[in-house]
């Protein structure tokens, strides 16, 4: 099962969820809902833009069975 890496690499840095928001053009709302719960969906516009806030590959976001994608 995937699950996204967001919140572990924005603490890494940090970062708090409206720090996120700013850098990456993306919602407060969206940022939570990755932040916090299991997504079903996702933007993957979303996630490029917080990649590059995050200063991280796209792949790093991912996470699979406990091991990155990239």
């Amino acid at each position: 099962m995937a699950r996204l890496r967001i919140k572990e690499l924005a603490e890494q840095r940090n970062m708090k969820q409206y720090e996120l928001a700013k850098l990456s053009g993306v919602t407060v709302q969206q940022i939570n809902r990755y932040w916090n719960y299991p997504m079903q969906r996702v933007e993957l516009d979303s996630l490029v833009k917080i990649a590059k806030a995050l200063g991280v590959k796209f792949a790093d976001l991912i996470d699979v069975e406990g091991e990155s994608v990239a």
